[in-house]
């Protein structure tokens, strides 16, 4: 059973899939970053200096001590977090596409450099037997 376990982790698949999600997780931060930091503060210059985080609708506002402490958070919805994560999965989108596209490609190149050569045609076939029936 151990050696079973080790052929199966040891396989291809399960390597190959390891390291996907393990740089999918890195792309997912860089993304993240990326947007947090570079697009939205871009996006927000262009929209009046609004900072899309911070958007959000207060259901119930917070309540506060009479010494400033915070004693219940706002309860709120935060549609700003959504839109960089919406921004997120549109760029990790693109940058998958363009990853899945590139890979095609050169496995489409490396499919045609493999192809076996072409052997005789249907017609170079039936005269060969033509020719040899005759004789």
């Amino acid at each position: 059973m151990l050696k079973e376990f080790k052929k199966f982790i040891m396989g291809g698949n399960v390597i190959e899939f390891a390291v996907a999600v393990i740089m999918a997780g890195a792309i997912g931060l860089v993304v993240k970053g990326f947007v947090d930091f570079i697009v939205m503060p871009v996006v927000g210059h262009f929209t009046g200096g609004m900072d899309f985080a911070n958007l959000s609708i207060v259901l119930d506002e917070a309540v506060v001590d009479a010494a400033g402490k915070v004693v219940t958070p706002a309860n709120a919805i935060m549609y700003g977090s959504w839109i960089n994560t919406i921004i997120n999965l549109l760029i990790v989108g693109f940058v998958m596409f363009m990853m899945v596209k590139a890979y095609n490609k050169m496995k489409k190149k490396e499919e045609e450099e493999e192809a076996a050569p072409a052997g005789p045609s249907d017609n170079d076939l039936l005269m060969e037997i033509r020719d040899a029936l005759k004789k």
